[in-house]
């Protein structure tokens, strides 16, 4: 590989995001060079194999949670992009697993990066999830970096992830930017059979973004006209706003694309969760945008190219529907995750979590009282519980106990230095658990207590000592009552 080219590690290169971002380092050919460590598997050497002849590209066997092999690609790295890890729905049957893949290699990535002689000079790139805010249901669809970290129950992955942005975050690195990937539109989202669909609330959102304009995304931060001003932060990644869909929106639009003219034809209304997913609209998807202009698709010629790509796809909207319905879709509700088959199994806790309650689910109705979601597309915002008209750099230890004090805690550390956000500073939470976080982590990034978050199905009693959480999860309680 020729020395005058950039070098990038690339992690998760068989991965969905991971394709696309190899062929588009592919045309860069002439300024980059492009290390992937990729899994020793079949399924996974198979899909690297289809990359063979990209002349960029050094392809190296291991596991991420092996410090060694990851430390070996970092060495002489320029960036570090880091796609890979476990996610949904593997990471929420396997949290455990999650925890290690996601968090472990994190840890191994800053580990090796400041083993490095230069690590000054060694862009870090952390992707997190959309998963990591939760279930934001409208009217609290609008939703921008800084809101609370409330996965949705049984959410491993997202769970994971936000623990790797705290490594990352607090890390001591002096490059890196951290950055929230929302749904991506890929082919492959026309195949999804699998029973995690069922937890998608019709009148859920999400502001999607295409596997191109992410892959633009990432080889675009390795470029040299990258602002100083984007390293050491955190940001949404959106499609803007021609990307903002309704869950049902979504629905009809991909199977109208391959001819199914009603997609009730396939479905029983009370198959989909009506609540404890994740999605939302952004306030802020554009400030990326502005730093690193990545975007080029539109919705709609982005889900013309996936239909090209699975013509096979065309053929299910000629099936007659009931076949459809009953052989292939209403099979996958009963199957584990399904959540006819929480029903079936009289399963309360993720009943509660997913419908409210049982009379709740029994009270869904059919199609005929069904009226299509439209939530209000007017951008609405979270009090972060600090004066935001302030520079990152104008704050004071005044600014971050009244932080603490809006989360109902305190913030335990004295020797406080106005200004500085990086440094990691002790607090306490309502509950008595004590932390550590840096100024930028609490307040830029909306973390509070591990402990607390980890708690899913005690966000409503902890809202209830919490303005921060009390805005979004008082007031979705409050609406599923309704």
């Amino acid at each position: 590989m020729s020395g005058q080219r950039k070098r990038v590690f690339l992690t998760g290169a068989t991965g969905n995001w991971g394709r696309f971002a190899l062929a588009e380092f592919a045309k860069r050919a002439d300024r980059f060079d492009v290390i992937a460590l990729v899994l020793p598997t079949p399924a996974d050497r198979e899909v690297i194999g289809r990359y063979e002849d990209m002349k960029n590209l050094d392809v190296r066997f291991g596991d991420l949670t092996d410090y060694a092999a990851v430390r070996a690609c970092v060495a002489g790295a320029d960036f570090v992009v880091h796609l890979g890890g476990v996610v949904s729905p593997l990471g929420d049957d396997n949290p455990q697993l999650a925890l290690r893949v996601n968090v472990g290699s994190m840890r191994n990535i800053v580990a090796a990066v400041q083993a490095q002689p230069n690590p000054e000079q060694i862009g870090v790139i952390g992707v997190g999830t959309i998963a990591e805010t939760g279930d934001r249901n409208p009217p609290h669809h609008w939703g921008r970096i800084g809101d609370p970290l409330r996965p949705a129950r049984f959410d491993g992955y997202g769970q994971s992830k936000i623990i790797a942005e705290k490594e990352l975050v607090d890390s001591g690195l002096p490059k890196w930017v951290w950055l929230r990937q929302t749904g991506i539109f890929h082919p492959g989202m026309l195949e999804i059979r699998d029973p995690i669909m069922t937890h998608s609330p019709f009148g859920g959102v999400m502001e999607w973004v295409s596997a191109e304009d992410s892959a633009r995304l990432v080889a675009n931060l390795c470029e040299d006209d990258v602002p100083e001003q984007l390293w050491g932060d955190i940001y949404n990644i959106g499609g803007g706003d021609g990307w903002r869909l309704t869950n049902w929106e979504l629905q009809t639009r991909m199977t109208a694309a391959f001819g199914l003219r009603d997609v009730r034809k396939w479905y029983d209304r009370n198959w989909f969760a009506t609540k404890n997913f994740h999605g939302q609209w952004y306030t802020d998807s554009d400030d990326l945008e502005k730093l690193v202009p990545f975007r080029t698709d539109t919705f709609e010629a982005t889900l013309q190219r996936a239909v090209a790509a699975k013509p096979t796809m065309k053929i299910a909207g000629r099936i007659p529907p009931w076949l459809v319905k009953n052989l292939i879709l209403k099979p996958l509700t009963l199957k584990p995750r399904g959540t006819i088959a929480f029903i079936r199994d009289g399963d309360d806790e993720k009943i509660a979590a997913y419908f409210g309650s049982r009379q709740e689910w029994e009270e869904i109705g059919d199609w005929s009282t069904f009226w299509p979601p439209r939530p209000d597309r007017s951008p609405t915002r979270v009090d972060h519980g600090y004066d935001e008209t302030k520079a990152p750099g104008g704050w004071r230890k005044a600014d971050y106990a009244g932080v603490a004090d809006f989360r109902g805690g305190e913030l335990l550390s004295t020797d406080v230095v106005d200004g500085d956000i990086a440094t990691v500073l002790s607090w306490k939470c309502a509950d008595g658990h004590e932390f550590t976080g840096s100024p930028r982590l609490i307040l830029r990034g909306g973390h509070w207590c591990p402990v607390c978050v980890a708690d899913t199905a005690g966000y409503r009693r902890q809202a209830e000592r919490n303005q921060f959480l009390a805005q979004i999860e008082l007031d979705t309680a409050a609406d599923a009552r309704q």
